[in-house]
């Protein structure tokens, strides 16, 4: 699969790394390609540098990891897109896009023709690097109206790793997904138990 990655950090930089090495082609999308956060990643096969725009124009699926105050002008930077499915991984908690409630609202707003949702913003990025816990994959979850784009998100966190990618429901419930996220901050940071802990659902026989 080809896939843009706008925002490099810890976040778009383990998933770049683990979809790279499972084969994925890897277009990071950065204002300045010669000064970037994750620069090392260019050292793994299958990951080259390109503008924004240029990214998004070479890949089939974007992931968007970036600050979310930041949404509008990545989107304007993106240019063209319509078709191509989109998944924000972002969460509106210290900060939001201006006039939106979250990322997912401006996407969806600015965006109304892409295949729109929201994955891989639940978790701490260690569990992005390595969801394994004792011989158990982790979950992930996913939430959007876009079912083409939820079947591909959860491809990708099969390739990631995780043991499934739950759906969470449509649009409606993205912000829901937003405050789960926030109750794993709640309980690795606020609450002291470290950032290695991870949900995983169990189902009685």
């Amino acid at each position: 699969m080809k896939i843009a990655i706008i925002g490099t950090g810890n976040v778009g930089g383990a998933l770049a790394t683990i979809w790279a090495k499972r084969g994925h082609q890897i277009f990071l999308g950065v204002r300045d390609e010669q000064n970037f956060k994750g620069k090392q990643l260019l050292e793994l096969d299958n990951i080259s540098v390109h503008n924004i725009h240029d990214a998004g124009d070479l890949a089939e699926v974007i992931l968007i990891a970036a600050a979310p105050q930041f949404t509008e002008s990545i989107i304007n930077e993106l240019g063209e897109i319509d078709g191509k499915v989109i998944i924000d991984a972002m969460n509106s908690i210290r900060t939001k896009p201006e006039g939106f409630k979250n990322s997912f609202e401006a996407i969806r707003k600015l965006k109304p023709n892409v295949a729109l949702v929201k994955c891989f913003n639940t978790t701490g990025f260690e569990n992005m690097q390595n969801p394994n816990y004792n011989g158990i994959g982790v979950d992930m979850f996913m939430a959007g109206d876009s079912e083409k784009a939820k079947s591909i998100a959860s491809e990708l966190a099969q390739d990631t790793g995780f043991g499934e990618c739950y759906d969470f429901g449509r649009d409606d419930k993205t912000e829901l997904l937003e405050k789960f996220a926030l109750s794993w901050i709640n309980l690795a940071i606020m609450q002291g138990h470290g950032r290695n802990i991870a949900f995983k659902i169990l189902k009685r026989e």
